[in-house]
């Protein structure tokens, strides 16, 4: 009868203590990014340097930088040669690498669902300017609407507001009073909230 080889213990890894050391022959993992992810990694975060550079100054004063990329990105602004602009973003892009990126994506993503809100109530307010406009009976919807913020004079400077724009479209005159009207509609509803940074939205 055939004697058998008695057979090598293999060693069953999930019952290691922590902290063992591994065996020589057991392979070693690598835990550090493949060079395709620290490849996709680079340009994501020259790509945000690149959306910070074209992002409104205001808005990016509101964002912690360090110094040294906050001075690159003012620089950028001003560089109109193309070669020259090319460069300073790759140096932005490298700037990029020794910043932690979470903080100012969330910044970002914050103004941009501020902005997305803000735009939202100004379009709502632009049809209620069409309503009232087009409809005798919308000042009392939106009056009963907004019967808190209301005052009776503004109520009565709506009316005359309203008039006058009637007026002003139907003869093609420029439309003052059709702007006006914005400006009456978007104190009543949210002075802070929904003001525009400048009146370019509340025309025609």
């Amino acid at each position: 009868m055939p004697r058998h080889s008695p057979s090598k213990p293999v060693e069953n890894l999930a019952l290691r203590l922590p902290g063992e050391e591994r065996l020589d022959d057991e392979p070693a993992v690598d835990a550090r990014p493949s060079k395709s992810q620290q490849k996709r990694d680079m340009t994501a975060l020259q790509k945000l340097g690149e959306e910070l550079v074209g992002y409104p100054a205001e808005r990016l004063e509101r964002i912690d930088l360090p110094d040294d990329l906050r001075s690159a990105i003012d620089e950028a602004r001003r560089i109109h040669d193309h070669e020259g602009r090319r460069r300073q973003m790759q140096y932005i892009g490298r700037l990029m690498r020794d910043v932690d990126a979470a903080p100012i994506r969330a910044a970002i993503e914050a103004f941009e669902g501020a902005s997305r809100e803000e735009a939202a109530a100004l379009h709502a307010l632009e049809r209620w300017r069409e309503r009232l406009l087009d409809d005798d009976e919308a000042l009392t919807a939106f009056a009963t609407e907004h019967t808190a913020a209301l005052a009776p004079d503004t109520l009565q400077r709506l009316r005359t507001t309203i008039r006058m724009a009637r007026k002003e479209r139907q003869e093609a005159r420029p439309p003052k009073h059709f702007r006006e009207l914005f400006k009456l509609l978007r104190a009543v509803v949210s002075p802070p909230a929904v003001a525009a940074p400048d009146d370019r939205r509340d025309g025609a």
